[in-house]
């Protein structure tokens, strides 16, 4: 009987050794480069206000499958912070930000990543409309929406489309899958990431660079080269960013 209970106990402890193990692994465990993560920033950003050291903090908008078979929950919380803000230039207003984190299901995952596309917070209200009834008097699964970027959701179908042909699925809500297509004339050139279907969110598949941000905002540089994941935005006068604009992200790896 002895033996009996020492084999229950070394049974026990070893079990909850390997929960331990798995545990530290899923907390220290990156995303593979490459992936793309569409998210909400509830942060409002003033580049003439706000200071280095601010926080941001913004919320994953749908579950993101990764190539190392785990996934990224909709809703966990995504941190980072202002690095630098003001007159880039003399004239010109610059933003530098990174993010840098994911909470999810009480894990922290570190985050390097770039940012492919950033829309208004009217943008993302805009993409989650219909485009084809009064949203009063049809059901939402037969709504056809358009993307950030122009491709068009038909949900009824099943079907995301884009102009050039590329086609993706929708899966529920505003949560599509569909592969990235480069738009080099934008600044996004493509890559390995492109050849499989990534979650997207509210954008289209070729969403590159900023919408409706006006003043001629733009991604300068986007965080994938060094400083890594640092993305710079100017624009010709202040940068305004309201809370609830989308940003699309990809994790970059480390050089």
């Amino acid at each position: 009987m002895q033996g009996f209970y020492a084999n229950k106990v070394i049974m026990r402890f070893g079990g909850l050794a390997v929960i331990l193990l798995l545990s530290a692994i899923a907390v220290s465990q990156e995303i593979p480069a490459g992936t793309a993560i569409p998210i909400m920033v509830n942060t409002s950003l003033n580049a003439d206000k706000d200071n280095a050291g601010k926080k941001i903090e913004g919320k994953v908008m749908q579950d993101v499958p990764t190539p190392l078979g785990f996934t990224i929950s909709r809703g966990s919380r995504v941190s980072g912070q202002v690095v630098s803000a003001g007159k880039s230039d003399g004239s010109a207003s610059g933003l530098v930000l990174k993010f840098d984190s994911i909470q999810d299901r009480g894990r922290t995952i570190p985050l390097t990543a770039a940012v492919l596309a950033v829309a208004s917070m009217q943008s993302v209200s805009q993409a989650q409309m219909p485009i084809n009834s009064n949203p009063d008097t049809q059901s939402e699964s037969e709504w056809v929406t358009r993307q950030v970027g122009g491709d068009v959701v038909n949900r009824s179908m099943r079907k995301v489309g884009a102009a050039d042909g590329v086609t993706g699925t929708w899966l529920e809500g505003s949560s599509v899958m569909m592969k990235l297509t480069p738009n080099a004339d934008a600044g996004c050139p493509g890559g390995p990431a492109y050849n499989r279907p990534q979650a997207l969110w509210i954008f289209s598949s070729s969403a590159c660079g900023t919408y409706d941000l006006g003043n001629n905002t733009r991604i300068a540089s986007s965080g994938e080269t060094p400083p890594l994941g640092n993305v710079s935005i100017t624009s010709d006068r202040n940068i305004q960013i309201r809370g609830g604009s989308g940003w699309l992200l990809m994790t970059v790896a480390h050089k």
